[in-house]
């Protein structure tokens, strides 16, 4: 454990940013679940909002550092080619 009054600090800011990081992970795997829950379950009604909230999460979460924005990108893309390929 720490010693020094800094290294405690730093226990404590890693503590929170650790458990912050881990909350939104988890609501941005969610949301997408959620997503294509819907997508599958066929139905058309607020499909097009959950696209938008996942989309919403995955952007804020790379733009916190929390995920590649490259990756972020590539996911929203990839969703969002999944909900045209059904409407067809």
């Amino acid at each position: 454990m720490a010693t020094h009054k800094s290294a405690e600090k730093r226990a404590r800011q890693s503590e929170a940013r650790r458990l912050r990081n881990r909350h939104m992970k988890t609501r941005v795997r969610t949301v997408v679940k959620e997503f294509v829950s819907a997508l599958e379950g066929g139905k058309a009604e607020g499909v097009q909002d959950k696209l938008r909230a996942a989309e919403r999460a995955l952007r804020k979460a790379a733009s916190k550092g929390l995920i590649p924005k490259r990756r972020a990108s590539r996911t929203v893309s990839r969703l969002a080619k999944r909900l045209h390929k059904s409407t067809k």
